[in-house]
C-alpha cells in the first residue's frame, strides 16, 4: 500500500516573516496521521523553516539542487550535501519551470538525480507535456522521455527511493487541471511504463499530480488509483487550503 504524500512547493515566495506566520498557521491545522507532508520553500529559508518545524511531522525539501554532489567551484549553486547537512530529505529535480526557464536538459536532470540520491535525498522526478505536446497526441511520449533519461540511464531500481510527479506544463499556475481521468490516464501509463523493467519498483512507486491543484479538486484527483498525492503550488501558501488538500489525500 503506498502511502501519500503531498508536497508543497512554495516557488520564490515568502518573507521571514510570511513563512513564520504561514508555519504557525499550519501548526493549528489538523493534518492526517496517514500522509506524509513536505514543504519546498526557496532556498534562503531552508534552515529557518527546519528549524521551525523540527518537532513536527513536516519534511523540509528543497527545490533544486547542483549537479555535482560535493563542494566545489560552482558560484550560486547548493550540492545536494549541503542540503542534506542543513537537514533536508527531499529534493525536486526537473521542474517544468527549471527545464524552460534554465534551459535543463533531461542529461542535466538524471545528473541531478544521481547527485540527490547520493547525498541520500529522495528525488521527486518533475514530467509533464507542454499544451501543444498534448495537442499534438505527444503527451506519453514526452512524459516517457522525461523518465527514460533516468530509468534507461541508471535502472529501474533507482525508483525505489525516488518520487515522480506528473505536471502537465499547461495546469501549472493557470488555474487549468485535468481532469482526474487525464490525470489517472498518465499515472496509469506511467507506472505501465515502469512496470515493464520492475512490476515491484512500479507497484510501490509513488507518482504525484500537480498543475493547480486546490481544496476543490484534491478529493477527486487523489481518488484515481494511481494518483498518490499531489506537488501543490499556489495553495500550499495558504495554511487552510493546504491542510485540506492533505486531509483529502488521506481520505
Amino acid at each position: 500500500m503506498r502511502r501519500p504524500l503531498v508536497a508543497g512547493n512554495w516557488k520564490m515566495h515568502g518573507t521571514c516573516a510570511s513563512i513564520k506566520q504561514l508555519l504557525n498557521e499550519l501548526a493549528e491545522q489538523a493534518l492526517p496521521d496517514d500522509v506524509d507532508v513536505a514543504v519546498f520553500p526557496g532556498l534562503i529559508h531552508l534552515q529557518a523553516v527546519g528549524a521551525q518545524v523540527a518537532e513536527s511531522h513536516l519534511v523540509v525539501g528543497s527545490q533544486d539542487c547542483a549537479v555535482q554532489l560535493e563542494e566545489g567551484a560552482m558560484t550560486g549553486e547548493t550540492s545536494a550535501l549541503q542540503l542534506k547537512d542543513i537537514g533536508c530529505s527531499m529534493v525536486l529535480v526537473g521542474h517544468s519551470e527549471r527545464r524552460q526557464l534554465q534551459d535543463e536538459t533531461d542529461s542535466v536532470i538524471c545528473r541531478k538525480f544521481i547527485a540527490a540520491q547520493a547525498a541520500g535525498l529522495t528525488p521527486i522526478l518533475c514530467v509533464g507535456e507542454s499544451l501543444a505536446e498534448r495537442e499534438a497526441g505527444q503527451a506519453l511520449v514526452t512524459v516517457q522521455r522525461q523518465i527514460d533519461a533516468v530509468l534507461v540511464e541508471l535502472g529501474v531500481e533507482v525508483f525505489n527511493n525516488a518520487v515522480i510527479a506528473y505536471e502537465p506544463i499547461w495546469a501549472i499556475g493557470s488555474g487549468l487541471t485535468a481532469t482526474p481521468e487525464q490525470a489517472q490516464e498518465i499515472h496509469a501509463q506511467i507506472r505501465a511504463h515502469v512496470a515493464k523493467y520492475s512490476a515491484t519498483v512500479a507497484q510501490d512507486l509513488k507518482i504525484l499530480y500537480g498543475g493547480s491543484v486546490k481544496a476543490a479538486n484534491a478529493a477527486e484527483l487523489f481518488a484515481q488509483v494511481d494518483i498518490d498525492g499531489g506537488l501543490v503550488g499556489g495553495a500550499s501558501l495558504n495554511a487552510k487550503e493546504f491542510s485540506a488538500i492533505c486531509r483529502a489525500a488521506g481520505n
